[in-house]
């Protein structure tokens, strides 16, 4: 009993580093969370907040009720650096929820993560501010 609960502790920290590219997965449809070189949005993390400011409209059905915060929103970005499969992890209110939705949508296309030089696809997670001034 002691042999396997010391073999088991030994493995596990093995665990860590089982994020590679799965030599069975020729459709590459892993989903990373982390990757070597994480997808970047064209131009940088400053041109992102360009565009989320340029981009984002505060919905016109909520004027005057002055309701603001944070929508916490994840999505996937392609090996092709597509986004898709946009979420709500986190909410503040429906029009806000689906105008950053919408605003994650209209992104251009990012330049992809690499794993092992490899295009591959990533979940990344975003939060949208939604402040009245």
């Amino acid at each position: 009993m002691f042999r396997f609960i010391a073999l088991f502790l030994l493995t596990l920290p093995l665990a860590a580093f089982s994020q590679r590219l799965p030599e069975k997965d020729p459709k590459n449809e892993h989903v990373f969370v982390y990757t070597e070189k994480m997808p970047v949005f064209p131009g940088g993390e400053e041109a992102l907040y360009d565009y989320i400011k340029t981009h984002l409209r505060y919905p016109d059905s909520l004027a005057g009720k002055n309701i603001q915060g944070k929508v916490y929103l994840t999505f996937i970005v392609s090996e092709k650096g597509k986004i898709s499969d946009v979420e709500v992890l986190r909410g503040v209110q429906r029009d806000l929820d689906q105008e950053a939705v919408r605003m994650i949508q209209s992104m251009p296309d990012w330049i992809p993560g690499e794993q092992s030089g490899v295009p591959v696809k990533v979940r990344f997670s975003l939060p949208v501010y939604f402040k009245l001034n």
